[in-house]
């Protein structure tokens, strides 16, 4: 395995617990995450959900996630990838 890549993984996983350990300090944000995860997925309008959501995810908590999705890191896309599956898992046990 390459330095840059052991540096991009140690980075990663160094976002990831700095998240974790804030969701750990405040578990509402985890609640309201879901909620407008919920809403913007159900809307019917796939294209973009992902950057509204983190835009109101960014806005009502304090989680940020860049505006710009091409400015999103490793943990962000991750975050809203997850925030996408337990939707998906969600809808499809009704």
């Amino acid at each position: 395995m390459s330095t840059s890549s052991e540096i991009q993984k140690t980075r990663v996983i160094n976002e990831l617990r700095g998240f974790i350990k804030k969701l750990l300090q405040e578990p509402q944000i985890l609640e309201r995450s879901l909620e407008i995860a919920r809403r913007h997925y159900g809307e019917g309008n796939p294209e973009g959900a992902q950057a509204r959501i983190a835009n109101e995810i960014s806005d009502t908590t304090s989680v940020h996630i860049p505006e710009d999705p091409q400015e999103h890191s490793e943990a962000d896309r991750l975050f809203l990838e997850l925030l996408k599956e337990v939707i998906g898992e969600e809808q499809a046990l009704y």
